[in-house]
């Protein structure tokens, strides 16, 4: 069996050599991550700049690219073989609710997914990184279950699932729950700066609160203590509304089609 790892913490950072011990007693291993903190940066690829590959002292490769860049390159010539499990992380902080619209750490693992390659995107829920080691145990006990079912192939409907952990000791952590993604209140106020030249520069404020965290969400289920699994899906498409907007389509669609009506009268 063979797992590609990636991130978007950047390949020096401690979640990724946390879960690649954890995770290289259970298949072969490769870690193709960032080579600088790529946090926020989604499904990113560069696609008007070149990305150039580097070997690390402790075997990592790493990309001067985004974390889908990272899993992109790797699955399209880098490897030269197609890995069964795509795993990303471990994050340095949640990614719950509308986190994951923006995570890198999540855009690793869903260009896995979009190449047909099931895939898993591993967070902690509080930065700093304490008790990383307990993280990366609860990462290798959920991919040592899922690995089996891979044995024969790839399946052929792929699964996504993105996984949150508690910054808790083995033994206080409960075990899995699969939940909903929760919602945020809105990022706080952007923050306004002057530099050393009298220019005004913005940083992006702190994400927001909890909003929806009712039982059976990510953010309540991991304040009980335990690691969330939230299986993701790209499909946006709003289904409920879609007979909603139908008619709006239909009548702007008849109103194109009609011939302009003439003004005035000739004298």
């Amino acid at each position: 069996m063979k797992i590609l790892i990636s991130n978007d913490d950047g390949y020096q950072a401690p979640g990724i050599v946390a879960l690649y011990e954890a995770l290289k007693g259970l298949a072969e291993v490769e870690v193709v991550a960032p080579e600088h903190n790529n946090s926020a940066k989604s499904n990113a690829l560069s696609l008007h700049s070149p990305l150039y590959v580097h070997t690390a002292h402790n075997g990592f490769r790493y990309v001067n690219g985004t974390p889908a860049d990272c899993v992109h390159i790797a699955l399209t010539g880098l490897l030269g073989y197609r890995p069964d499990l795509v795993v990303s992380g471990i994050n340095n902080g949640a990614n719950m609710g509308d986190d994951t619209i923006y995570s890198g750490t999540v855009g690793a693992a869903m260009e896995g997914y979009l190449f047909g390659v099931p895939a898993i995107a591993f967070s902690q829920t509080e930065k700093g990184w304490a008790h990383l080691e307990d993280a990366g145990q609860m990462a290798a006990r959920l991919v040592s279950q899922l690995l089996p079912s891979l044995e024969n192939g790839p399946p052929a409907d792929p699964w996504l699932l993105n996984v949150n952990i508690p910054n808790r000791p083995l033994a206080e952590l409960r075990g899995f729950k699969v939940a909903r993604l929760g919602r945020r209140h809105v990022a706080e106020q952007v923050i306004s700066q002057t530099n050393p030249r009298g220019d005004t520069m913005y940083w992006i404020g702190s994400a927001g609160k909890a909003k929806d965290d009712a039982e059976g969400t990510d953010f309540h289920a991991s304040l009980q203590g335990y690691a969330t699994i939230t299986p993701l899906q790209v499909d946006l498409t709003d289904h409920d509304r879609l007979a909603y907007w139908a008619p709006m389509a239909a009548s702007l669609s008849g109103s194109a089609t009609e011939p302009a009506a003439t003004g005035g009268t000739s004298s």
